[in-house]
């Protein structure tokens, strides 16, 4: 079968290269444990460019092109990659890689804190919704954290009408966990004092930022703006601009997927197309 055009999602070869050894690790050990020990016969690249394919234009899974293996393979994939943290591993060992390129230490020491409401589609299960009061936004609460970069450190998706205090502690408490050296972050004023509470337990000392006093409007706020902008490449993204997902562990998913694409980027020194650039031409 000839290979098939290329599409602006697809991965270039260096970025594989950087996201092949974690996907090819997880086959050969589920392989091992096979009784057959026969070799899947499904490319790991073509489902990792159908993910993003889904991820960046918001298709359902059944509208997935043709040109790709099955919805059902690619599905199949991404939940066991999901459910075995594989894809939130991988996003932060890419983490660590494009800080030491950088010429920062791969260990974080500081970090910020943020949250965003979105709102859910029809499908979404009622048990996992809520309605976010002071945004007025029935849907879903996104809870990030990130390094001075802007690279994703932790992730947590809950319904909206839960605290910002709440996602706070649960995301201090994953940060901490993944990266020890965590011992500053900087959030707004709608984390409390319970926040800063649980982070000087944990060790992390947390400053809240607040919004510059008597101006109106859209403002850059001191180390807040990093994660803001993160939060902003999320909505790049169609599949994030409203939350589909059945799970809300299948949205934490698709935002690591995001970051996963990014951060490779960051490293390889690629840039996201956009739709002024020419389209891609496919090379043998």
């Amino acid at each position: 079968m000839s290979p098939r055009k290329t599409y602006p999602s697809d991965l270039s070869d260096a970025r594989w290269e950087l996201i092949a050894p974690t996907l090819r690790t997880w086959q050969k050990a589920r392989l091992d444990r096979r009784p057959t020990g026969q070799p899947a016969q499904v490319d790991l690249r073509e489902v990792f460019n159908a993910i993003l394919y889904l991820n960046r234009t918001g298709i359902p899974w059944r509208y997935l092109p043709h040109d790709f293996p099955s919805h059902n393979t690619v599905y199949f994939y991404y939940a066991a990659w999901r459910d075995e943290g594989i894809l939130a591993r991988l996003g932060y060992t890419l983490t660590s890689l494009a800080r030491a390129a950088e010429g920062r230490e791969p260990e974080p020491t500081a970090c910020i804190l943020d949250t965003q409401t979105v709102k859910t589609s029809t499908d979404v299960p009622l048990a996992s919704q809520g309605t976010d009061a002071g945004k007025k936004i029935v849907g879903r609460k996104r809870g990030v954290v990130t390094d001075t970069l802007g690279l994703l450190l932790a992730v947590t998706v809950t319904a909206a009408h839960l605290s910002d205090n709440a996602l706070g502690i649960r995301l201090l408490d994953q940060a901490k966990n993944t990266w020890q050296s965590l011992s500053k972050t900087w959030v707004d004023k709608g984390f409390k004092n319970t926040v800063v509470e649980h982070g000087a337990a944990l060790g992390i000392d947390v400053e809240v930022v607040p919004r510059k006093t008597g101006t109106r409007g859209f403002h850059v706020a001191k180390r807040r703006w990093v994660v803001e902008r993160s939060l902003g490449w999320l909505m790049l993204h169609r599949r994030l601009v409203r939350d589909y997902e059945t799970l809300p562990t299948s949205s934490e998913a698709m935002i690591h997927i995001v970051m996963i694409d990014n951060t490779a980027k960051r490293i390889t020194g690629e840039t996201t197309p956009t739709w002024r650039d020419p389209p891609l031409e496919h090379k043998p």
